[in-house]
Parts: structure tokens; sequence; C-alpha cells
């Protein structure tokens, strides 16, 4: 399992991400503010292209902080997921987990053996049905 560090160090990592998504749902806000009321002047495109400018000055450096907070979270879980496949494959080698797939392996082979034995007797005694009905028939008169 990952270390008390580092799921400490990912959930400092998330909260840092939640603090950039509200940055940003800011800065969306604003821009959508600053936009319906472009519509109110005459000059709407370049009153547009100005609030999009300064949306631009605002989300650019949020992007740059994300990516970059992306990229360490990314290489964090990857080593976590590391640590996690690594623990798998020990307990896999484990020779009580290899004898206890031996079992399994057996025990699944010997049900497989006895269902195609059951198999085999119901499809002789289906083949046998006519023979039995007519012995019965001879053996069984009535008064």
């Amino acid at each position: 399992m990952a270390t008390p560090a580092e799921e400490a160090e990912l959930a400092k990592l998330d909260k840092i991400e939640s603090e950039l998504e509200l940055q940003r749902d800011w800065a969306k806000y604003r821009w959508g503010k600053a936009s319906s009321d472009c519509y109110q002047n005459y000059w709407v495109n370049y009153c547009l292209r100005s609030a999009r400018a300064d949306y631009r000055k605002e989300i650019d450096p949020i992007s740059e902080q994300e990516r970059a907070l992306h990229e360490v979270q990314r290489n964090l879980r990857k080593s976590i997921k590391d640590q996690e496949d690594q623990k798998r494959a020990a307990e896999r080698a484990a020779p009580e987990k290899a004898a206890e797939r031996a079992d399994n392996q057996r025990e699944f082979e010997d049900k497989q053996k006895a269902a195609a034995a059951r198999a085999a007797d119901l499809e002789q005694r289906r083949k046998d049905a006519p023979k039995r009905a007519q012995e019965n028939k001879a053996g069984t008169q009535l008064d």
C-alpha cells in the first residue's frame, strides 16, 4: 500500500486542485459577466475582445499551475500503483498461494470429472429407459 506520506501528499495536491478549480470558476464568472455587459455597449466586438483578453490573462497562469499539478499527481499515483502491483505480485508468488492455486485446480478438475461421470450415467439411463420400461411392464401383472 501507499505510504502515509504519499497519501498525505496526494490529499494536499487534491486540495490545491480544488482551489485552482475555484479560481477558474471565478474567472469564468467574471468573463461571463463582462461579455454580457459588452452587449450593452455600442462597440460590442471591441469590448468582447478586451474581455476575452482579460479572461485569458487570468486563466493562463491557472492553466499552467494545473498542468504542473496534474503531472505531479500522475507521477504520485503511478508510484502508488506500482507499489501496490509489486505487493500483489509478491503475494501471488508466495508458496501458500501457489499451494492454494494447485488445490483449487485439483478440485476443479475433480468436479469436472464428477460432472462428466454424472452426464455419462444420465445418458446411459436414457438409453436404457425403453428396456427398463419393458421390464417394468412385464414384471407388474395386475390381477
